[in-house]
C-alpha cells in the first residue's frame, strides 16, 4: 500500500486558501508547492503549466467540492503532495458544477507513473466513503489538517521482496460492470501490481441457443451474459484481508449476486503482471 504519510508536505498545506477562479487557483497552488520547500530546481511557472496541462485534459474538480489537481512533472525529483482548503469555494468548471472548497495537490516525478497512480488511488480511497472531507473543513491550523489526513491515510504495509513472498492467484468473475474500476482502484491501493482482465460470458449465452431454451433469449439479458474475470496475485497472508476490501465494494459475496470470487495455491509463480 502506497504510505501517503511519507509524501505528505504540510509546510505548502493551507486553511485559509482564496482564488476568484481556476487560472488563478492553478497559480496559487503553484505557489504553495513553491513554498512547501521540496520542488527544488522546479519554478512556480513549470508547476502552473504542467498542472494546466493536466486540466486541458479534463477537469480534476471531480465534484462533491473537491479537486484532485495533479501533474508530472519535469525536473522534480520527489513527489509534492497538500492540501489546501478555500472557505468559500473556487469556480473550478468541476463536473458538478459545485464550487470547489477542498484541493488534493499531487505532483510527481515525469519518470515515475507507477507510483503516481498508487498515489491518486489511495488519495481516492481516503476520500470514500468516510468524514474526511467533513473533518479537514474544520480545521484551523495545517499541522491538524495534516494530522486529520494521515488518520485516514490507511495503514502501512512493510515491503517485503516479492521472491520471498507466498503469493496466490486470486479470481473474481464480475457480472457488474460498474464494480471494475473501483476494484483497479483498490488494487493500485494496495499495491497489487497488475492484474489481466478477460472477456468472458456465463452458460446463459448458450442455453439461450438450444432450441429447447429459445425462448428465453429475451430474458437471458445482455447484463447477465457477459462477464469481466480478473485474474490477479496476491500475498497469501494477505489474502482474508484483501477479500474483505473487494467486499466492501461488492458487497457480502454470499448473499449478492454478481459477483465470484475465489483463491488458488500456486505450485510456481515467476514473472510479474505489472506493465506500469
Amino acid at each position: 500500500m502506497m504510505d501517503l504519510s511519507a509524501l505528505i508536505n504540510s509546510s505548502a498545506c493551507s486553511v485559509n486558501f482564496k482564488a476568484k477562479n481556476k487560472s488563478e487557483a492553478i497559480d496559487a497552488l503553484a505557489a504553495l508547492a513553491v513554498k512547501g520547500g521540496k520542488t527544488t530546481g522546479v519554478s512556480k511557472k513549470d508547476l502552473s503549466l504542467a498542472l494546466s496541462e493536466r486540466e486541458s485534459q479534463g477537469s480534476t474538480g471531480f465534484g462533491d467540492e473537491i479537486a484532485i489537481p495533479h501533474a508530472r512533472v519535469s525536473g522534480l525529483e520527489e513527489f509534492v503532495i497538500f492540501i489546501a482548503h478555500a472557505p468559500k469555494g473556487v469556480d473550478y468548471d468541476s463536473l458538478d458544477r459545485k464550487k470547489v472548497k477542498l484541493f488534493f495537490v499531487i505532483l510527481g516525478p515525469e519518470d515515475k507513473p507507477s507510483e503516481h497512480i498508487q498515489i491518486l488511488a489511495a488519495l481516492s480511497r481516503s476520500l470514500s466513503g468516510t468524514t474526511l472531507k467533513k473533518e479537514l473543513m474544520t480545521a484551523r491550523t495545517t499541522e491538524v489538517m495534516t494530522e486529520l489526513f494521515l488518520r485516514h491515510a490507511g495503514e502501512k504495509h512493510e515491503d517485503v521482496p516479492t521472491s520471498m513472498v507466498k503469493m496466490k492467484l486470486l479470481v473474481l468473475i464480475l457480472y457488474m460492470e460498474e464494480f471494475i474500476y473501483h476494484i483497479l482502484e483498490y488494487f493500485l491501493e494496495e499495491d497489487i501490481e497488475g492484474a489481466t482482465i478477460l472477456d468472458s460470458s456465463g452458460m446463459g449465452k448458450y442455453v439461450s441457443n438450444i432450441p429447447l431454451f429459445a425462448t428465453f433469449i429475451g430474458f437471458m439479458n445482455e447484463q447477465k451474459i457477459h462477464s469481466n474475470t480478473i485474474l490477479a496475485t496476491i500475498p497469501a497472508d494477505r489474502e482474508d484481508e484483501i477479500i474483505r476490501g473487494i467486499e466492501s465494494i461488492t458487497g457480502n459475496l454470499d448473499r449478492n449476486e454478481g459477483a465470484m470470487l475465489m483463491t488458488l495455491d500456486l505450485g510456481v509463480c515467476k514473472g510479474t503482471m505489472k506493465m506500469m
